[in-house]
């Protein structure tokens, strides 16, 4: 296990860095591909895991050759859970800055002597907020992709029990249209991330607080949340979850895994493969859909002695993972900023991302929970994969010319 000083500096990853997908400052939007079109399918059902790696079976399906999507969504069909965070963002001056000894574009995880500072930053005139965390962000994109009808998105994550905060967060998320089950404890308050706004910089603050305080017997055992849970159809955990509860996350994917559903999972962060090894291959044979970016990659391929650092050779590598629910093939789906992105599915195939002219872009920190919201609202559709991933960079291509993870009303995504 890592030093709780490195944890804590590699955590901030989690809520506010993205989940995944693009570190670097030019990316997202693609223009179809050529690739095989190909949907999620379903066979039959078969065994539990063995301990040995082993590549895919040639009896498995996976994306078919059907095209079409599902003509109607219904509300709960996809299923997220995580840390939620209430984003509030504020223009500060330099005194502000100092006066909690914040660096102008950094992020870092609160201490003691931030206490007061989310406090003072909601007094400031222009505040805005916004319901925050990676599974969130990409359980919104997903809703925003989706559109109609509303509630397509479910959240389950734990807040702080009649907060000033939290009735905020919960009033963002109904905003946003997506259904958020927060189990509410009074041991923590509600988790936050402050971003202090100096011109163009973005100083990030985050306090976890009860985000980390999710309990699977309290919240997710119950039998009305478990029956939102029964009703979705695609299933998406970060990463950072792992860190929280891994009995509710184990719980989740054998439930997917069991009723051949599809469970996505996010590498997240380094840190995670690292130092929550052993977590996260207890989950890895339930993992359907695989999200990374290309340090994550080459993070879990030093852990896993995958003695390569080629992206597609990753890909491969991690797709033949020891998998539980051979009806479905496992895709790994790894971006690299504004270089191609790698997907293994059938074949390893790479996707060009549309390019942007830096100046365009405001701010990469949401791009990566905005490419798996994307994804994810081409998943619960039954879009072929190649149209996943068009709509993952459209979504990331959109969010990292605002501020935060916000976006425009509507999507112009066809």
């Amino acid at each position: 296990m890592a030093s709780v000083e490195l944890k804590a500096k590699k955590r901030l990853s989690e809520e506010k860095k993205t989940e995944s997908p693009t570190k670097k400052t030019e990316t997202m939007a693609s223009d179809a591909p050529k690739a095989k079109k190909g949907r999620f399918s379903e066979e039959k059902k078969t065994e539990s895991p063995s301990k040995k790696t082993e590549s895919p079976s040639k009896k498995t399906e996976t994306p078919t050759k059907k095209t079409e999507s599902t003509d109607k969504l219904s509300p709960n069909t996809l299923f997220g859970m995580g840390n939620p965070l209430l984003d509030i963002s504020a223009v500060v001056d330099k005194d502000f800055l100092d006066k909690y000894t914040l660096k102008p574009n950094d992020q870092i995880l609160a201490e003691d002597k931030h206490k007061e500072l989310f406090e003072e930053l909601v007094k400031k005139s222009k505040v805005e907020y916004h319901a925050g965390g990676a599974t969130q962000n990409s359980i919104k994109i997903a809703q925003w992709m989706i559109q109609e009808p509303h509630k397509v998105g479910t959240f389950f994550g734990c807040i702080g029990k009649d907060d000033k905060f939290g009735g905020i967060l919960k009033q963002k998320a109904e905003e946003a249209h997506i259904d958020a089950h927060y189990y509410e404890q009074e041991e923590k308050p509600t988790g936050t991330c402050a971003a202090c706004i100096t011109g163009d910089n973005r100083s990030l603050v985050a306090n976890l607080a009860a985000a980390e305080c999710y309990k699977k017997d309290k919240h997710l055992d119950l039998e009305e949340n478990w029956e939102l849970v029964e009703k979705a159809k695609v299933y998406y955990i970060a990463g950072f979850f792992l860190t929280v509860s891994l009995e509710s996350i184990l719980k989740v994917a054998k439930h997917a895994s069991d009723n051949n559903k599809l469970f996505c999972l996010n590498l997240s962060a380094p840190f995670i493969c690292q130092f929550f090894k052993d977590n996260l291959m207890q989950v890895m044979p339930y993992v359907d859909v695989l999200f990374g970016n290309e340090t994550e990659a080459a993070a879990f391929a030093k852990e896993l002695d995958f003695e390569t650092e080629d992206i597609k050779e990753i890909a491969k590598k991690a797709q033949a993972l020891t998998k539980v629910n051979k009806k479905r093939q496992r895709i790994v789906v790894l971006t690299q900023g504004k270089d191609k992105t790698a997907m293994a599915s059938e074949k390893v195939e790479t996707f060009p991302v549309l390019k942007i002219d830096p100046k365009d872009i405001v701010d990469t920190i949401g791009a990566g929970d905005a490419f798996v919201g994307g994804f994810l609202s081409g998943l619960v559709q039954e879009k072929p994969l190649d149209q996943c991933v068009k709509a993952a960079h459209y979504a990331a291509n959109v969010i990292i010319r605002r501020a935060g993870c916000t976006f425009p009303e509507k999507p112009d995504f066809k």
